[in-house]
């Protein structure tokens, strides 16, 4: 399908492949709806090959995967996706070249075309409900493939201070234990200090900045100081009385 096809394109090209074969699709090939489905990588699209049959796809190849999901009665090591992956690395780091064939939509591969793998590889997926997407699939394969290689985040969360330091952090102690001490907090007094070591483990586990231990520190202010009469949004609102008499 070149739904299919397109949405494969995609995810390889997500995950740095770009070696595409075909085999026989069911339709003229490069098609409209590939492209679309593909969204942008049309470098896998242009560059994919088509053959005829699955021994001419897989001409080249020193080591063979075949995906299903159920037992096929053939007596082959089976694999995770991880594993595979491995495994295809450490070929290619000798050399060699190693692929992995992807089945039809509706009936996945044929025996036949299995007989042709050196592994298969299936996938740790819900027992009552094994059917996978083929882009799907090739999106699982290629993820773990290209973790071998980076598997940095390409980002995380900014950072605008560094960690607290820790007699800022004890400042900050102070000042909360001594505005709950004034609001009675501490009661009963002979609990005060569980209380104490637990509000400070905490703030602990938060793992606190400096730019949050000033943010408290205000907020700790403001509650102390308590209301500061209406805003300026507030005042904006507030209409004059007018005399009546």
């Amino acid at each position: 399908m070149p739904e299919n096809i397109g949405a494969a394109a995609r995810a390889m090209t997500n995950f740095g492949l770009t070696d595409l074969r075909i085999v026989r699709p069911q339709t003229r090939f490069p098609h409209p709806k590939a492209v679309a489905m593909a969204s942008g990588a049309l470098a896998v699209l242009e560059g994919a090959r088509v053959f005829e049959t699955v021994e001419q796809a897989v001409d080249g190849l020193t080591l063979l995967f075949a995906t299903t999901a159920r037992e096929r009665g053939q007596a082959k090591p089976v694999d995770g996706p991880a594993e595979a992956a491995t495994l295809m690395r450490a070929e290619m780091e000798k050399g060699a070249q190693a692929g992995v064939l992807f089945g039809r939509e509706r009936t996945g591969l044929e025996n036949d075309e299995i007989s042709l793998a050196d592994r298969v590889i299936t996938f740790p997926v819900n027992p009552k409900f094994k059917s996978l997407n083929l882009s799907q699939a090739v999106l699982l394969v290629s993820y773990e493939w290209f973790k071998l290689a980076d598997g940095a985040l390409p980002f995380d969360m900014p950072s605008y201070s560094g960690p607290a330091e820790k007699q800022h952090l004890n400042a900050f102690f102070a000042h909360i234990e001594e505005a709950l001490e004034r609001a009675g907090f501490f009661n009963p007094e002979d609990r005060k200090p569980v209380m104490v070591r637990n509000l400070r483990n905490i703030f602990h586990r938060l793992g606190l900045s400096e730019a949050d231990i000033r943010t408290l520190h205000g907020v700790i202010a403001a509650l102390e100081e308590g209301p500061r009469g209406p805003s300026r949004r507030d005042r904006r609102k507030l209409k004059p009385v007018e005399d009546e008499g």
